[in-house]
């Protein structure tokens, strides 16, 4: 391993590398404490071709790599634990931004808020909004295919890109930057990394999909009784193709949220069992609040809601959509909590939740279920706070017995272990578990077919 370093620090600019622990230090931990990890060297590289010259010395010397975006994974996939640590950081660069074919090509490294900012300024949007949005990467977005809060209406990361450039393996360049919307020239090789979690590559730059703005967005949080309730209210809530966000919390997290973050405050004067972001795109502010107006006297009528509150400007939908986003930061002061990434199908969700619930509270007693999330497309954040007065460590111990009991509950309703946070080091040993055994042999195959030697991120996913 020596060679290799020095080999790294002879060949790349003083500016692509560092040994210095206190910058290297934020890297090694994500920002639960779950993972905490080590390096040898942490290459920062500003371009492809530095990121090809720093890849084909670790293939040469035998170095495995773990490439990093914004550091905000949630499933220990961005962590090295000694090998070489390649971050994206400086590579920010919007390369270029094309009205006409509504296309942006982007360096890994942009943050998903710079992306949406050089789309506002082109009077344009990128639709993929994550509450870690100031942070995460491109890269990072497309590795993991991110979801957020607008999957129903635009789809995830990988919907919302024409193609990837990516460095291999062997320190090649893949270029697949295209702003084509046709081209079935052969297999749609950028897909490959999509969603990979940097094992067959590391993604340097993507050329993304760009989409009108709405001209207006109308937001309203609903209270209603419970997600049965909550999937009767989004079938209202679709009727005229407008909804772009349908969001459930449910009171515990919402209590959370407004006892232990700044700035929070309940939206109505009693509380309710759970409750409903919601968000329709439309042309004009009185086109948005005629619709909401209208579907929610309907779902009024057919007992869906308890109540509701129409945003009347940006800073009140701001401060509805704030509750929603707040939620993983709230539960940190209900203590310990065992996270669950789940997707199920749509008719499915009430089901699962009792199943669930009732699962958890037979294996934990007093433990308190936080299902939360991005209810529009089956995605739930199925989370699990520890019992009032349990011992922390005590109660996360469980972790992998409770695990075995959701995903078994998830297998029973045809659902899926990761919806949007992918499989890093955490769920590496349950998808080889539950994976179909064709599946995960084509998987295998791909990354021998790609990544012989095994250098990129190598304990992640397989």
């Amino acid at each position: 391993m020596t060679d290799g370093i020095t080999a790294l620090k002879t060949a790349l600019p003083a500016t692509a590398w560092t040994q210095d622990a206190d910058i290297i230090a934020p890297h090694l931990v994500e920002w639960r404490d779950k993972y905490q990890g080590e390096t040898p060297l942490m290459l920062t590289p500003r371009s492809t071709a530095e990121v090809s010259e720093a890849v084909k010395i670790c293939a040469a010397h035998g170095l495995k790599i773990v490439p990093q975006g914004g550091n905000t994974g949630l499933v220990g996939g961005q962590t090295p634990q000694g090998e070489v640590l390649l971050s994206l950081k400086k590579m920010t660069v919007i390369r270029d931004v094309d009205i006409i074919n509504n296309a942006m090509i982007v360096e890994a490294g942009a943050t998903l808020q710079s992306v949406h900012d050089a789309a506002d300024a082109a009077n344009t949007q990128f639709p993929l909004f994550l509450a870690s949005q100031g942070s995460c990467t491109i890269g990072g977005n497309l590795s993991t295919n991110a979801g957020g809060n607008h999957v129903l209406k635009y789809g995830t990361t990988k919907d919302l890109v024409f193609g990837v450039e990516a460095v291999l393996a062997s320190g090649e360049i893949y270029n697949g930057l295209t702003s084509l919307r046709k081209d079935n020239t052969g297999y749609d090789l950028s897909r490959l990394f999509l969603g990979a979690e940097g094992t067959l590559g590391i993604i340097t730059a993507a050329s993304l999909k760009l989409f009108p703005k709405a001209g207006y967005t109308q937001r309203v949080i609903a209270a209603v009784d419970d997600p049965a309730q909550a999937l009767k209210l989004l079938e209202t809530c679709r009727a005229g193709g407008r909804l772009s966000m349908f969001e459930v919390m449910p009171r515990i997290g919402l209590n959370a949220v407004v006892k232990n973050i700044d700035g929070q405050r309940e939206p109505f004067d009693a509380p309710h069992p759970w409750y409903v972001v919601i968000d329709w795109d439309v042309e004009t502010e009185s086109e948005g609040a005629a619709l909401a107006k209208t579907l929610l006297v309907k779902a009024f009528e057919k007992d869906f809601i308890r109540d509701a509150v129409i945003a009347q400007n940006e800073t009140q939908a701001a401060q509805i959509l704030s509750l929603r986003e707040n939620m993983s930061s709230g539960q940190k002061f209900l203590g310990g909590s065992i996270k669950f990434d789940i997707t199920v199908p749509l008719n499915t969700i009430p089901e699962f939740f009792k199943k669930a619930d009732a699962a958890m509270e037979a294996q934990i007693p007093g433990c308190r279920p936080v299902g939360f999330g991005h209810f529009g497309d089956g995605n739930i954040h199925y989370n699990i706070a520890q019992p009032v007065g349990m011992n922390k460590q005590k109660f996360l111990d469980h972790w992998q017995a409770v695990s075995e009991t959701v995903f078994d509950i998830v297998g029973e309703f045809g659902g899926s272990i990761s919806a949007e946070h992918g499989i890093g080091i955490m769920k590496k040993e349950d998808l080889a578990k539950r994976a179909d055994p064709v599946k995960l042999a084509m998987l295998k195959s791909i990354k021998q077919a790609l990544d012989p030697e095994n250098i990129m991120n190598p304990r992640v996913m397989l």
